[in-house]
């Protein structure tokens, strides 16, 4: 191949390895979304709890529930150190976010009273 040619199919070859990338982050955009959904109906908070809670988890894990720190080891969605505290909340804690998010909602409401105090206290320390 030659000329044009070589230049459309290497054109062509440059589209198609975008698109498991693009499939990838529209999958993890699928996961968080799904999770969040699930997050939310599990704790039942208001919609002014759920959005300071929200706001914590992005910051804290962006919605991965296997988000690790490799410096700390905290884990989770929010980043419990360590990990193991969230077994109070049932065994599974290291795959169910919803687990995770009973923990959350516990040690956000024991700590700071609210997860709307955890997240007043984040925006001022950048960690809660």
């Amino acid at each position: 191949m030659s000329g044009p040619r070589r230049l459309a199919a290497t054109a062509l070859a440059a589209v198609a390895l975008s698109v498991p990338t693009a499939t990838a982050a529209h999958a993890a955009a699928d996961s968080a979304t799904s999770i969040q959904a699930q997050v939310r109906t599990a704790t039942g908070l208001n919609a002014t709890q759920y959005s300071c809670l929200s706001y914590i988890v992005e910051h804290e894990s962006g919605w991965n529930p296997q988000a690790t720190n490799a410096g700390s080891g905290a884990y989770g969605l929010f980043q419990a150190l360590p990990a193991s505290k969230m077994a109070s909340a049932g065994a599974d804690y290291r795959t169910n976010p919803v687990t995770q998010a009973r923990w959350g909602v516990s040690y956000m409401n024991s700590r700071y009273g609210s997860p709307c105090g955890a997240a007043a206290f984040w925006r001022s320390h950048h960690w809660y």
